[in-house]
């Protein structure tokens, strides 16, 4: 087997895992601008476990995280429009991976946006989010 010819298969490997966890981002934006707070949380690790990071507060468990969404985002015009981008995955294992991106929400007086690093799990269902770290930029 050929150089070029091993470079595509392991290509090929990983596109299938990559593919599925941005596919878990874009099912999440695509719930939370439909307004569907569990539909979003639905990208999550439903465990205790979980961890979410923002603001300077470490926030522990999926209902905790369910919780401050759904506290914080209480309204359609609080949660706005919501699109990820610059998303760079990197696979760690066949188990695991790490995600960068940025996020933006736009809403009818201000346009937040930030960066965001997450740790996936591959799960029997798939491939969840076990820890976020957002942060808010300060200034554009």
């Amino acid at each position: 087997m050929g150089l070029l010819t091993t470079v595509l298969l392991a290509a090929l490997v990983q596109a299938g895992p990559i593919d599925d966890i941005k596919g878990v981002l874009d099912a999440q934006v695509q719930a939370w601008n439909k307004g569907d707070i569990a539909g979003y949380m639905e990208g999550y690790w439903k465990s205790d476990s979980l961890v979410f990071t923002s603001g300077g507060t470490v926030n522990r468990g999926w209902r905790a995280t369910f919780d401050k969404y759904a506290g914080t985002y209480n309204t359609r015009d609080k949660m706005g429009v919501l699109t990820f981008s610059d998303v760079e995955v990197s696979l760690l294992s066949p188990e695991g991976a790490w995600v960068l991106g940025k996020w933006e929400l736009v809403r009818g007086s201000d346009r937040p946006h930030g960066v965001f690093t997450l740790v996936l799990r591959k799960f029997g269902d798939g491939w969840r989010i076990t820890h976020d770290h957002t942060s808010v930029a300060t200034r554009d």
